[in-house]
């Protein structure tokens, strides 16, 4: 009888261990293949939705017309005007270009927006370009700028809000900040449309301080989506 107690003991912990492992494994088998146990995809698939995350990597103002902008801590926007204590600030177009058009045309341009990975991708070609020395305010990361529509809403960090208006539309002060530049931000598409990468354009919706590091939260505008063009 002794024997036979032990038996069943030793069975019922074989059944209990094998239903354990059977909890486990529809798990485990999802990310390894059945017959080698290898991964199926590697492992920076696991961790890219925290890679991907969209944040502020750098802030930049300048109070006066230069091509280029000094990097800050931090920035303030202010509601319809665009950001505190830079050149292109106001309710009217400042960018001197329009100005000499129509002084009195609404200005779309009160912010400037590049994705980090623009300057990725010219420092690949051979260019050296600094955050915020193409004259952004905002330089972002993790984010297809680019690929938003009309009317995309930016929620950065606590409060500030910035709506898209537009595509910057790429100059020849970019080739006179370094030569070749300006070609290097524009491309073709499969169909030869222009592409214009040299960043987007917004206005202050709701204003607040940015600061590197802050998150960028991205609220679509209702149906039907217009695609960015230059502003």
């Amino acid at each position: 009888m002794h024997l036979r107690s032990n038996r069943r003991s030793h069975c019922a912990s074989y059944v209990r261990h094998r239903r354990k492992k059977s909890v486990r494994r529809p798990i485990q088998c999802k990310l390894t293949n059945r017959s080698s146990g290898r991964l199926r995809r590697p492992l920076s698939w696991i961790v890219r939705p925290l890679q991907m995350q969209s944040i502020v990597v750098s802030v930049s103002l300048s109070n006066s017309h230069s091509f280029s902008k000094t990097r800050a801590e931090e920035i303030m926007l202010l509601e319809g005007l665009g950001v505190q204590g830079d050149a292109h600030n106001g309710v009217t177009v400042k960018h001197r270009s329009r100005v000499a058009q129509d002084p009195t045309h609404p200005n779309l341009r009160q912010v400037h927006l590049i994705h980090a990975e623009l300057l990725h991708e010219l420092a690949a070609k051979g260019f050296s370009v600094e955050a915020g020395q193409i004259g952004e305010n905002i330089t972002t990361s993790g984010l297809d700028l680019l690929g938003l529509p009309v009317d995309t809403e930016l929620h950065i960090g606590a409060t500030a809000i910035v709506r898209i208006t537009g595509l910057r539309n790429p100059c020849v002060q970019l080739d006179q900040f370094k030569p070749g530049l300006m070609s290097a931000v524009l491309g073709r598409t499969a169909e030869g449309a222009l592409v214009r990468k040299a960043g987007i354009m917004g206005v202050v919706a709701t204003g607040g301080i940015v600061r590197l590091g802050d998150s960028i939260r991205v609220q679509l505008p209702p149906e039907p989506h217009r695609s960015l063009e230059r502003v």
